[in-house]
């Protein structure tokens, strides 16, 4: 299986295909996936590049509106983490991923999954101190300061990543993570980019979160962008209870522009079918920790020793199992695209950013609808890009109501269940109303008559409904990689 890896697309997706179709002509190979390290840009129209945070002069379609609207075809699937130059607001209507066009995958916040055996994760976003420990709180129409913050990464999908066992093969990075540069060329590294020295010097360079989760998810390969420089390393990791090394081998990609090193192609060896799979302990810790998410600005602590509450979120093999019964033992990633926006027209030549508003939040079909085949109750079965929203207002309702598997008491055990009505980003709502209010609020509806009534009308929302956490099925895959540099044409 051919893997190619691209680092900061921005945009130029007809250069990148075209580029990956010239190395299969001249190679004689088929590439199977194609992955992209952040700044994607999945601009559908003018307002959602207005939600880029970017100088107006800089601010230009480029080419995903074309594969959104259907003019054209991603060539191979395409998997992609987002960076700091995106269409947020599309962004934020998959926080746990979803399509973002036909054959055009984007994994959340932070997501992993499967393909060909593989098991794929990724973190989208940079790293910013002063909001880390902060929630999700952005939505558009975003201020001056949220545009930006919206893609800084959060300790809650960090927490998260931390808490998956067994074999990783690949994952993904928009930002590097802090202190690699010691493990390949740096001397090379400083000659191309020499501004980078002082903060090589005090150890500052690239994130420290993504430091973390090289060391503890110790991937086969790790591939970054953010820098706009090609940069191979390759780590070696200590096993202080077997003493066995562990080699990560990272490789940071420059972005798409003619005479630059932004493409290269991997052979692996795949171990499965050559389709995209849901990660089944990924899921399982997705539903686990769905009571850790925040969508305020207040500093928020993950759990740890100490504590009374649970702090080590690891799934067991139980809880996997029952995450895949709510699955109904499938894992395959649905292929349920659906526009959710106008896509631009060329013929109306090039916009005028500066009449263009921010468009209001939007909830996405693939994010709130749950789907349908287990035991004919549709909310129980836990899609991973379709989180429930309802379960997310009925647990602060009731804290503690709802542990891992998800049950109304509207209707006697046994009795068919109808799917809760989407909830949006009702926390502020939910939260606004009175502890009587919330007290005899026990369903959905309830809630937005009550919230309503009270004048605060429930937005629609942006902010991520957490969703089940799956086991991983390890297969074993020996990668042997020979690669293969693509420059633009």
């Amino acid at each position: 299986m051919h893997i190619a890896i691209e680092g900061c697309s921005h945009g130029e997706l007809d250069t990148i295909y075209n580029s990956v179709l010239r190395l299969e002509q001249i190679h004689g190979f088929k590439v199977d996936l194609l992955l992209c390290c952040g700044d994607f840009q999945s601009v559908r129209n003018e307002q959602d590049l207005k939600c880029m945070a970017c100088p107006v002069k800089y601010m230009d379609m480029r080419d995903f509106y074309k594969y959104y609207s259907g003019e054209k075809k991603a060539p191979m699937l395409t998997i992609f983490i987002g960076g700091n130059h995106e269409a947020s607001n599309y962004l934020q209507e998959f926080p746990y991923g979803g399509w973002v066009a036909p054959n055009i995958y984007y994994l959340g916040y932070a997501g992993v999954v499967r393909f060909g055996g593989l098991r794929i994760g990724g973190l989208s976003g940079i790293y910013k101190g002063p909001d880390y420990l902060k929630g999700h709180y952005e939505k558009p129409p975003y201020t001056g300061e949220s545009v930006r913050s919206v893609y800084h990464v959060r300790n809650l999908e960090v927490f998260r990543l931390k808490q998956l066992s067994g074999e990783s093969d690949i994952f993904m990075s928009h930002d590097w993570p802090r202190g690699i540069y010691h493990h390949g060329d740096k001397e090379k590294l400083l000659k191309w980019k020499q501004h980078f020295r002082s903060e090589v010097k005090n150890n500052t360079l690239g994130s420290r979160p993504a430091e973390e989760l090289l060391k503890k998810i110790r991937p086969k390969y790790w591939f970054s962008g953010h820098l706009h420089v090609k940069f191979p390393a390759v780590l070696r990791h200590k096993d202080e209870n077997t003493h066995k090394a562990k080699v990560t081998k990272f490789l940071a990609l420059d972005k798409c522009l003619p005479r630059r090193d932004f493409l290269q192609v991997i052979e692996v060896q795949n171990a499965g079918p050559l389709e995209l799979s849901y990660d089944a302990e990924w899921l399982t810790i997705l539903r686990l920790t769905n009571h850790l998410l925040s969508v305020g600005t207040r500093t928020v602590y993950m759990p740890g020793p100490g504590g009374s509450e649970r702090y080590q979120f690891t799934p067991t093999k139980e809880e996997i199992d029952d995450t895949i019964q709510m699955m109904g033992c499938n894992l395959k990633v649905p292929l349920d695209f659906v526009p959710t926006a106008q896509s631009y027209e060329s013929s109306q030549g090039k916009p005028k950013m500066e009449q263009v508003h921010m468009p209001d939040p939007l909830l996405n079909p693939q994010t709130i609808v749950a789907p349908k085949g287990v035991r004919g109750e549709p909310h129980m079965c836990w899609h991973y890009s379709q989180a429930p929203c309802a379960r997310r207002a009925e647990t602060l309702l009731n804290p503690g109501r709802y542990p891992s598997s998800f049950q109304r008491d509207e209707a006697p055990l046994g009795a068919p269940k109808a799917p809760l009505p989407a909830l949006t980003h009702c926390e502020t709502n939910v939260m606004s109303l009175t502890r009587s209010e919330r007290r005899h609020s026990s369903t959905v509806s309830d809630i937005r008559q009550a919230a309503q009534s009270r004048g605060s009308l429930c937005r629609t929302g942006l902010n991520p409904p957490v969703l089940p956490r799956p086991t991983p099925t390890h297969g074993k895959v020996q990668a042997e990689t020979h690669h293969t540099l693509g420059k633009c044409p």
